[in-house]
């Protein structure tokens, strides 16, 4: 069910939806900075272009343009100095919700778990195992 919010731009009232998270002026004014901002890197001399000019020269903010590289309207492979941050750490990626770093790091924390999960269980297993053995008093 969509739900009435307030923009997070201008603080209106709009009926938030599943496609966009702006009222829908600001959804018009987001696109018309897109395609300025698409405009300036089809030039074949504005490709690399880092953030910070594409920012200067065409006026969107740079979480509009991690959004846009986030939801593949700017494709990385053709703009390489495009990306967004790590949901993790904040590293600009390309692709992805977690850089490789945070990954490599998951995997190892997710492997160190395994590894005292299975040397716990060893240990339960070893001391349900033992046998005492008393003397017997006649």
């Amino acid at each position: 069910m969509n739900e009435v919010v307030n923009c997070p731009r201008c603080n209106e009232l709009y009926t938030k939806n599943a496609f966009r998270d702006v009222c829908p002026k600001c959804s018009r004014s987001e696109e018309e900075l897109y395609q300025k901002a698409y405009s300036f890197l089809r030039k074949r001399e504005n490709r690399a272009a880092t953030m910070e000019r594409i920012i200067e020269v065409t006026g969107a903010t740079e979480g509009m343009i991690h959004k846009w590289v986030r939801k593949g309207r700017l494709q990385p492979a053709q703009f390489p100095n495009l990306g967004y941050p790590c949901d993790r750490c904040g590293t600009i990626i390309q692709k992805g919700k977690l850089c490789a770093g945070c990954l490599q790091e998951i995997d190892s924390d997710l492997k160190l778990h395994d590894r005292e999960q299975s040397f716990s269980q060893k240990r339960e297993q070893s001391e349900h195992q033992r046998t005492y053995l008393g003397r017997r008093q006649d």
